[in-house]
């Protein structure tokens, strides 16, 4: 029978991932502070990575938002940053997952100074950068007056998108799931293009035998998880994908379907 169960126990926090291709190697926080910046020119104005990263943290600070977790890379001989940032809410976001939020700065005039956020984000050295919110700025000459309006105007759309993927995950975690209802969902989501047919029994695999303990939990949280394990491999089609999966299973959950 479908319908709604107690959530699953807590379980424990996962390290962040940071995914490092092309050459970047991991760094500490003062191996970025230590990074060199170049001198600016009348039309671009580099920025030093960590001030940047402290701009991100004070931003997610005033809106009461914990970081939790933090990651740090360098490629280039250091001309470029990426990082990523887990954060919650400690006053009402459950311990058990966190919310991401990706930072990138250039000092070669490669890309421009990033920060995105959402769900599902991809932060990496081969320039993959997606997310729900992103906010990019050209290192132009006048890059510090708008960083800080920028993003903390970043950090307070976050908010908003993160408060509905809270209800959405709880939604996930309280409803059952059968075996045979999972089969007419992988099914569906096929059709849907989610993923194709030949990952099928990888996706039937994760739902029947989890690598991971904490879904363990017959429920739509524990399938949407095992479609993510799968999905993580194919980065450039994570976001649509991921999408029309929350589409499928928001229906099933009965949540409101966006317009």
């Amino acid at each position: 029978m479908i319908g709604l169960i107690e959530p699953p126990p807590v379980p424990r926090r996962k390290r962040i991932n940071l995914c490092l291709h092309c050459g970047a190697e991991k760094a500490s926080r003062e191996d970025v502070e230590e990074t060199m910046t170049p001198r600016a020119t009348p039309t671009w104005q580099p920025i030093p990575h960590i001030d940047l990263i402290e701009r991100v943290e004070f931003a997610l600070q005033t809106n009461h938002l914990q970081i939790v977790d933090q990651a740090h890379s360098l490629s280039h001989s250091g001309a470029r940053y990426f990082g990523l940032i887990h954060v919650r809410d400690r006053a009402t976001q459950p311990d058990d997952y966190a919310w991401g939020l990706g930072v990138r700065n250039s000092h070669d005039k490669r890309f421009p100074a990033g920060l995105v956020a959402g769900a599902t984000v991809f932060c990496c050295d081969n320039l993959s950068f997606n997310g729900e919110i992103k906010v990019t700025r050209k290192h132009t000459r006048f890059i510090l007056r708008d960083l800080p309006s920028l993003v903390q105007g970043a950090v307070g759309r976050l908010m908003s998108s993160w408060h509905h993927q809270a209800k959405r995950i709880e939604a996930y975690k309280h409803y059952r799931l059968t075996d045979e209802r999972v089969h007419d969902l992988v099914v569906r989501s096929v059709d849907l293009g989610v993923v194709p047919n030949r990952v099928v029994p990888d996706v039937l695999g994760e739902w029947r035998h989890p690598r991971h303990d904490e879904f363990a939990p017959r429920n739509a949280w524990s399938l949407f998880n095992g479609y993510t394990e799968i999905l993580k491999g194919n980065l450039a089609e994570l976001p649509k994908r991921t999408e029309r999966l929350h589409g499928l299973l928001d229906l099933e959950v009965g949540l409101p379907q966006a317009n």
